[in-house]
């Protein structure tokens, strides 16, 4: 900063300036930006600027002691060096000097009076460590279960294309270098995108210094966030929780915004492990909190969202490992509590060696890989498990057990590869599952700390009453139905004892609810029936036509002699749906659909040229598991509901999965593409009862 022919220059204490070059002849506003770029402590530079000046006006006036900045504080002193004129250099990149009294100094040139720069912290207890010491400083190299193996990996590594890095994360490269690993958490953190205004290591100084002083973490109290939890440390020393309790309480002050989240203590822990100072990953964690990407989030910050993260991953295991949900669902009265649990057993529960090779492919993928870890141990977990020794247990603590052993049932190598053999759609598609979550709940006014009902209590004992199954079999049903329904208890809305065996009165019943459960039973006592993702009235939509309609939510099940569900196929296959090239990705033009009769004899031989819907209008939010996101091999295989003045549809391609005529009195059943089914009864039967329940509040 120029000043009648001197030079002032501030900088943060203990950090290194971002500029690396000559200030020059800039405005005290210009030279403040370069030396302190960012500014979210005093939200305008310009406040910086002014106590810049007064600072640099007490310097010029031949103070001995230095000069402060009146804004932030920073001291400055200033001293005449006896260096020969001309021998100008550059602004140094580090303050390299060391004087007794710990003081940094360095002889700057800046026209023709050289000057000498002396940064003088502040004599306190609270210390920003610096970043000579490298990373690893926070580690207790005692408690650590094995030390990296300390390869040379190749050069080029990080410089790779994504792809490769993904594979490279997945196998374990990094594992290898200690000194890889912390490089690649450096890049990878700063490639984040992430809102503009986000605090850097240079803010941390700032606020660490307003907020501490001259006194230690410990006389502040941990952010609300935390929820109670305890903080996991991970081998860290006594150094390392000291900086995670000052990083987080940075983060509390900086983020006011955030407002639950229990798992961001392990991941600033385990950033700390491989980074060089506090500093350093304050900014990395930081970044992760204000990302920006769309359908992308690394750190869920609200209790919203994070019931959000909990109710998507208990839909995932729903479909992905529909064994151990059976399981839970047999023995536990409340699954979401169980599944609520799923973020602590990566980030909590698992070993550090387990929790560290999840973190590597975390930060490269973002929260996807998460489900698909933890949906992998889940299916180990049902491996290792019979119902026999679940009988009378706390699910929820034996699976917490089980983690922590894991190393005893799995290594971390295999858990990787099978978790990465789970086929999970596109991270669009989990995104959307997200959001639908997140509205259920604000719908039912779940957005603060609170319990949550979960479908074993939806389904009450007591009052609930259906003539076709009982309140246990429901239940089961239930635990079937995607998580942002199973908060609403059913609600009857059509039954033939009472509606009568009416088509019309059918529709006018069950038109404005969505979803709705159809409960079948025929004359031989067997009973099975669909989940329907879709309003019935959605049929009107295609005029004169009969189209199918309806998402991928939609499924189809029997509850005697035996229950079992059956989804769509592109569920347990997603492969599939990547077959066909991307210029063929459009909706199939109408056909016109053949009348239903109402003898169960005299069907179509062609059950397969209903027309499958048209895309939905732009600017409405595209539904979880829409047709439309997906590059479908066949039209055949999409086809969900359809209903029209002739009788109703549900699965198509190769056959019904379950079709009714216009006096809801004879069905029929066929293995069909869409749901992959075997028939769900006796292939032609009569119907005893029919029921259709949705959901309260919904």
């Amino acid at each position: 900063m120029w000043l009648n022919g001197c030079v002032a220059v501030l900088m943060p204490i203990s950090f290194p300036p971002r500029s690396q070059s000559c200030v020059g002849h800039k405005g005290v506003t210009e030279a403040w930006e370069l030396l302190h770029p960012s500014c979210y402590l005093h939200q305008t530079r310009a406040l910086h600027a002014e106590g810049a000046l007064k600072a640099g006006q007490q310097l010029q006036r031949g103070s001995s002691t230095g000069a402060v900045c009146s804004v932030c504080m920073l001291q400055v002193g200033l001293s005449l060096p006896h260096a020969p004129e001309g021998a100008a250099r550059a602004f140094p990149a580090e303050l390299d000097g060391d004087g007794g009294d710990g003081s940094s100094t360095e002889q700057v040139l800046l026209s023709s009076s050289p000057i000498t720069v002396v940064v003088t912290p502040e004599d306190d207890s609270w210390h920003i460590s610096g970043s000579c010491a490298g990373n690893g400083q926070f580690v207790d190299w005692d408690q650590m279960p094995e030390v990296e193996q300390q390869a040379d990996p190749p050069e080029d590594t990080l410089s790779r294309p994504l792809k490769e890095l993904k594979k490279l994360a997945r196998e374990g490269c990094w594992a290898t270098s200690r000194t890889l690993r912390a490089a690649a958490y450096q890049q990878l953190c700063q490639r984040v995108a992430c809102r503009l205004v986000t605090p850097d290591a240079l803010v941390y100084g700032d606020v660490a210094m307003r907020l501490f002083g001259k006194h230690s973490s410990s006389s502040h109290p941990l952010p609300d966030f935390l929820g109670g939890c305890p903080l996991p440390t991970y081998c860290l020393n006594m150094d390392g929780v000291v900086a995670l309790k000052k990083i987080l309480i940075c983060i509390g002050n900086l983020f006011p915004d955030i407002t639950y989240s229990p798992a961001l203590p392990s991941l600033v822990a385990l950033l700390l492990h491989y980074s060089e100072d506090e500093a350093q990953c304050f900014e990395n964690i930081s970044r992760l909190i204000a990302s920006n990407a769309p359908h992308t989030s690394y750190i869920d910050q609200s209790f919203l969202a994070h019931q959000a993260s909990c109710m998507t991953f208990g839909d995932l295991a729903n479909k992905h490992c529909q064994a151990a949900h059976k399981l839970i669902a047999s023995v536990s009265e409340n699954v979401f509590e169980v599944y609520s649990e799923w973020l602590s057993w990566l980030f909590r529960d698992l070993p550090f060696s387990y929790a560290i090779r999840v973190f590597d492919v975390f930060l490269l993928e973002g929260q996807k890989v998460l489900y698909r870890i933890a949906l992998a141990l889940l299916k180990q977990y049902r491996l290792s498990v019979s119902s026999a020794e679940q009988e009378g247990t706390d699910t929820k603590a034996e699976l917490q057990a089980f983690v922590q052993n894991i190393a005893q049932h799995i290594t971390v190598d295999k858990l990787l590869e099978r978790a990465f053999g789970i086929r999970l759609f596109s991270r669009k598609e989990i995104w959307l599952l997200q959001m639908a979550n997140r509205k259920a709940l604000m719908e039912r006014g779940i957005t603060m700390v609170q319990g949550r009902q979960s479908f074993h209590l939806a389904v009450d004992m007591q009052s609930f009453s259906s003539s076709i199954v009982s309140a246990q079999e429901m239940r089961i049903i239930w635990s079937w139905i995607p998580e942002r329904f199973s908060l609403f208890p059913p609600l009857l809305l059509f039954t033939t004892s009472e509606d009568g065996y009416s088509l019309q009165r059918f529709y006018s019943c069950c038109e404005g609810y969505e979803p709705t459960v159809l409960l079948l039973k025929t004359t031989e006592g067997e009973v099975c029936g669909a989940f329907l993702s879709s309003d019935w009235s959605e049929r009107k939509k295609n005029g004169l036509t009969s189209g199918f309609f309806g998402t991928g939510e939609c499924f189809v099940f029997t509850v005697r002699p035996e229950m079992e569900r059956y989804e769509w196929v592109f569920i347990k296959k997603p492969e599939l749906a990547k077959a066909m090239p991307r210029s063929r990705q459009r909706s199939p033009s109408p056909i016109p659909t053949p009348l239903l009769s109402s003898s169960p004899h005299s069907r179509s031989a062609s059950p397969n040229l209903l027309t499958v819907p048209a895309p939905q209008r732009k600017g409405r939010l595209s539904p979880f598991l829409a047709i439309r996101h997906f590059l479908l091999p066949s039209k055949t295989a999409s086809m969900f509901m359809s209903g029209s003045r002739d009788g109703i549809v549900i699965g198509g391609g190769g056959g019904q999965a379950l079709s009714l005529d216009a006096n809801l009195l004879w069905g029929r059943t066929e293995p069909c593409e869409t749901f992959d089914n075997p028939p769900l009864c006796q292939e032609n039967f009569k119907v005893q009862l029919l029921e259709v329940w949705g959901f309260q509040n919904t």
